[in-house]
């Protein structure tokens, strides 16, 4: 027996989150993500506030919509990334396979970041007041983060084991147990936290009015954490 797939009621629930997932956004990209509501979002959309609550039942629970499909979305770049640059079998000065791929997913992060500044800021940036992300969303951010420590594994020894590296064995419940030593932990970290550094000034506005060119800093700093 074939599957009969979502019933004509499904559809159109989903077809309703979708519309309200899209005018929550414009809504954040025009107060902010701590301004979001929902009796906004309604009347937009010629609905009630009670209507509107059967489909999402909360402020929070919009936000948690949007933050997981924006983890989820980045999680899902960042494999089908690593997959293709892991099978291109490309190398940097002949060995290193794992370069390549780390800096195929520097890139594909910035890309991604621009492309919608607003879903970047909303995980990335300050956080919401008030709200706390469920556990399956830490689990997604954990995954994003798994995809980048394999790639590190693959690059070049870096700097010897220091204390921060020590004080990383112990403390290491964020990296979802992955097997990859301290020093490849600490290396993933400072790819990650530099390279966040550089997103969040360009997505904020902040070298506006610099006189240079912020995809030439960004793949300069590719570049310098690659050879470190």
């Amino acid at each position: 027996m074939t599957d009969a797939g979502p019933s004509s009621r499904e559809r159109y629930r989903a077809q309703v989150r979708a519309e309200i997932k899209q005018h929550a956004w414009e809504q954040i990209a025009t107060t902010g993500a701590s301004a979001l509501s929902l009796n906004a979002i309604a009347k937009q959309m010629g609905m009630s506030g009670p209507a509107l609550y059967r489909y999402c039942v909360s402020r929070d629970d919009l936000i948690t919509e949007l933050i997981r499909d924006a983890y989820r979305g980045l999680a899902d770049i960042f494999h089908a990334t690593a997959a293709e640059a892991a099978a291109g079998g490309a190398a940097v000065d002949g060995e290193g396979g794992g370069a390549p791929v780390a800096a195929a997913l520097a890139y594909a992060l910035r890309r991604w970041a621009l492309e919608d500044p607003q879903r970047y800021l909303l995980i990335y940036g300050t956080p919401v007041p008030g709200y706390h992300a469920p556990d399956d969303i830490t689990s997604i951010a954990a995954e994003i983060m798994a995809v980048l420590l394999d790639a590190c594994a693959a690059l070049r020894p870096g700097a010897p084991v220091d204390a921060f590296d020590t004080h990383l064995e112990t403390h290491r419940s964020w990296a979802g147990d992955h097997p990859a030593p301290a020093p490849v932990l600490h290396r993933a970290l400072t790819f990650w936290s530099r390279l966040h550094g550089l997103l969040s000034l360009e997505v904020a506005g902040h070298f506006t009015g610099m006189a240079f060119d912020p995809a030439l800093l960004y793949a300069a700093e590719v570049d310098d954490l690659l050879s470190g």
